[in-house]
């Protein structure tokens, strides 16, 4: 019997296999890294929105139970609680069929490239590997589900898509990096200027960490970019989200702003970032120009590594890079408000039959992905691949509201309806820019 091949052993990989083997299927799951989701652990410092009762996958629980593990009870665990207390126990769970140090380089059919019709579902899957040791791999397999995320491919400041001028320079130099900075971190850019650019939860998050540095170090200067003209649903839904922690971050985010904090500037996208000495200035398309910083933290989200599909028959949104019925649910461009419905194996598909995306990576460049989706996917999919289409028709997850409106008007109109309201409430005030960064 063929395995399925699970790519990525991160939260929604670990809860594939644990509901493959219920189904009485072989997973084997492939993951870059030298640990049990890696990926996570570099944000380990970083606490989730979500609380535990929502972190953790029911197939995994029934796996996990007879070694004497207990699910947490209560509290918002960080990354690194999340991979010590769940994560790291199901991988060992699961044993040797997690195999680390294994990058996986491309996915085809059998003696069948793109193009090629006749016989093409017929064949099993191969997947070439190059393991850390330098040996490569060839595998067969039944069925490949990509479960590998997209945090190893952060989006750029620059306001096309690619990268700005100077940036990769800055990047090198260590002044410009792709994560939310520990406390630590913020501790160290005391009495300093602090750039961040981005618009989600990630940003905020940084903002706040930063701000506390900047209450109470008040030298401390914070720039907060956004591309967008408008202030938006930038602060989250607040009471309105059904997901208290999340609607609190953006909530504290927007403090920080009223209280003269942060800089908010809008409409700001970047086109070249310059080194001056051992800062760095970040100059948009209309010629503004920020400070010179000491240290800029992009967080503008991430995109999928759809690098080693170019054999693999997709059928992806030209917009978001995500199947193309999920896209439809999470696009930004088109939706007005912020509920999400729960997608499965019908909205995963890909006319390859058997070869499915799922977690982060499935959102493509969308955001607010939670991992309640991220299970409920590999609960319907893997009924798929086992014949049980009564199961994978079947939704068992309503996702929590986020309580923001947004869409593509938002972008550049300051007035437009329902900036930074709720879903169920009237269209809150616009809040207008408290300052602006120094200029040169």
């Amino acid at each position: 019997m063929l395995p399925v091949v699970v790519i990525g052993a991160g939260p929604q990989g670990l809860a594939a296999g644990a509901h493959l083997l219920e189904r009485g299927l072989e997973p084997l799951i492939l993951e870059q890294g030298d640990s049990a989701a890696a990926s996570v652990a570099e944000w380990g410092h970083v606490r989730l929105f979500s609380p535990w009762s929502e972190l953790t996958d029911p197939a995994s629980r029934r796996l996990l139970e007879p070694t004497g593990w207990e699910a947490p009870a209560s509290g918002y665990p960080t990354g690194a609680q999340w991979v010590e207390g769940y994560l790291a126990p199901l991988a060992s769970a699961l044993g040797s069929r997690v195999r680390y140090g294994a990058r996986v380089v491309g996915v085809g059919r059998k003696g069948r490239d793109l193009s090629v019709d006749a016989g093409r579902a017929e064949q099993p899957f191969v997947v070439h590997v190059e393991h850390a040791d330098g040996r490569e791999q060839r595998i067969e397999a039944k069925a490949v589900i990509d479960a590998s995320g997209t945090w190893a491919t952060p989006s750029p400041a620059g306001a096309d898509g690619l990268a700005a001028l100077g940036e990769r320079a800055a990047a090198r130099a260590g002044k410009l990096v792709y994560r939310i900075p520990s406390i630590e971190d913020a501790a160290s850019l005391a009495g300093r200027h602090v750039v961040v650019v981005g618009n989600g939860h990630s940003a905020a998050t940084a903002i706040g960490l930063v701000a506390r540095i900047a209450k109470r170090e008040p030298g401390t200067r914070i720039s907060w970019v956004l591309r967008r003209g408008a202030v938006g649903n930038t602060f989250g839904g607040g009471m309105a989200d059904e997901l208290p922690e999340r609607g609190a971050l953006g909530q504290r985010a927007k403090q920080a702003v009223e209280s003269g904090l942060v800089d908010l500037v809008t409409g700001f996208r970047t086109e070249r970032i310059l080194c001056e000495e051992d800062r760095v200035v970040l100059a948009a398309e209309d010629g503004r120009k920020l400070a010179a910083a000491d240290q800029v933290f992009v967080l503008t989200g991430f995109r999928p590594d759809l690098s080693f599909l170019s054999e693999v028959r997709l059928d992806l949104d030209v917009r978001l890079q995500a199947p193309s019925k999920v896209a439809v649910e999470v696009d930004p461009n088109l939706h007005s408000c912020g509920s999400v419905r729960a997608t499965g194996a019908v909205d995963l598909a890909h006319p390859e039959p058997g070869f499915y995306i799922v977690g982060a990576k499935s959102y493509g460049r969308a955001p607010t992905f939670l991992a309640l989706t991220g299970f409920e996917q590999v609960r319907s999919v893997v009924a798929a691949i086992a014949g049980d289409d009564a199961a994978a028709n079947r939704v068992d997850l309503v996702l929590p509201d986020t309580g923001v409106c947004g869409g593509a008007g938002l972008f550049d109109s300051p007035d437009a309806m329902g900036v930074g309201g709720s879903c169920c409430a009237a269209p809150a005030p616009q809040l207008i820019q408290l300052g602006t960064a120094p200029v040169k």
